[in-house]
């Protein structure tokens, strides 16, 4: 078994770049509930989003709408639709060092 086994990627079925008048902004990911019990993750949890490109913290919200295998992200730097990404819960307990960045 491998990281990827047990860390599967979801792909981004939809993105929204908010502006800054919006009420509602910030970096977001919308996940089924499925997915949120894989990763064992709760809704409003921050957890780490890797990118392609980067990763980076962000609000977990689980939604129904959403299908399983996908996600919504919302104000994600680095990512765009299709790609493929992966949700990992933050390790609030570990110590102050790199270590606990993926």
């Amino acid at each position: 078994m491998t990281i990827s086994d047990l860390r599967p990627g979801l792909m981004v079925s939809q993105y929204i770049a908010t502006r800054s008048g919006d009420a509602e902004r910030g970096p977001l990911i919308r996940v089924h509930p499925s997915e949120a019990r894989k990763r064992l993750v709760e809704d409003g949890e921050l957890v780490w989003v890797y990118t392609p490109r980067r990763h980076e913290l962000a609000v977990l919200v689980v939604d129904d709408s959403v299908s399983p295998g996908t996600v919504v992200a919302r104000d994600i730097a680095g990512v765009a639709p299709t790609e493929i990404i992966r949700v990992v819960k933050h390790d609030f307990d570990a110590g102050r060092s790199t270590k606990n960045l993926g």
